[in-house]
């Protein structure tokens, strides 16, 4: 498999960890002290950081730092978006749109020697 793949793989698998350690508390804890859910967090992230540092060695072979951390942003953004409006009930707004095109010029740029 290509390393871009397997690094893709990874990095949505480590998002979704990171995801639920830096905001699943703020429904599933909320009544709880914060030094509980940032412990909870913190064993959450743990996950995040096993799938996050193979990641960016694999992803490194074919990827520029630049092009490694601008796919984790693309990545970041698809998949905290679905657990906002889905897991966290928040209404959807056309900001994410906004976003999602400035992350595609951003993308643009960060790969364009590669178009």
């Amino acid at each position: 498999m290509h390393p871009v793949a397997i690094t893709t793989g990874l990095l949505i698998l480590s998002n979704v960890f990171m995801t639920f350690a830096w905001y699943g508390h703020l429904k599933n804890m909320a009544h709880k002290p914060w030094l509980i859910a940032a412990l909870v967090s913190w064993g959450i992230a743990l996950f995040e950081y096993l799938l996050q540092v193979p990641a960016n060695r694999i992803g490194h072979q074919s990827l520029a730092v630049g092009e490694l951390k601008m796919l984790q942003e693309v990545i970041s953004l698809s998949v905290f978006v679905p657990f906002a409006l889905i897991y966290l009930k928040e209404p959807l707004k056309l900001d994410y749109l906004w976003a999602a095109l400035c992350l595609l010029a951003a993308v643009y740029f960060i790969f364009r020697d590669r178009f």
